[in-house]
């Protein structure tokens, strides 16, 4: 039975929720601030990609995580200079409601295994690789340059 009347958007929500789920549970959460979290650390993720990675990582997000993951994206300047975990962490403090209750280390995990569970190990390689080894730290493998390897 379809919710919206068109499959294309069934299944957008279908996903989106299923990522929200997953970040809820990690968390400890309800969907609000599972959403909360999947924002925020979306978009300091995405302005501290290159440009062009910034792009190859939202082709791969379900259509509505992607029209949240571009939301107020302004790519001139980009990527910020963030090198370290607490300017990572950082940003991403500015970018949650006062009101979360968020712990955002958690946070920054959380979404980072979502995206792990759903983006291929190509793209991800890519945005690890990509990334200082401080943040790269929050991933939950290790990124060597052939791919993943355990922990």
């Amino acid at each position: 039975m379809s919710l919206t009347g068109l499959e294309v958007f069934d299944e957008t929500l279908h996903k989106t929720n299923t990522w929200l789920k997953e970040i809820g549970e990690t968390l400890g959460t309800d969907r609000h601030e599972a959403y909360q979290a999947l924002r925020a650390v979306l978009h300091c993720l995405r302005d501290r990609l290159i440009i062009d990675e910034a792009a190859h990582l939202g082709e791969q997000l379900p259509m509505l995580i992607r029209g949240i993951y571009y939301e107020a994206w302004r790519p001139a300047g980009k990527p910020e200079k963030i090198r370290s975990r607490d300017e990572f962490l950082a940003s991403i403090d500015t970018r949650l409601p006062n009101t979360a209750l968020i712990n955002r280390e958690d946070a920054v995990r959380a979404v980072f295994q979502t995206l792990e569970n759903h983006v291929s190990a190509g793209e991800i390689g890519h945005v690890v690789q990509s990334l200082p080894k401080e943040i790269r730290s929050f991933w939950p493998v290790t990124w060597a340059s052939s791919g993943p390897v355990a922990k």
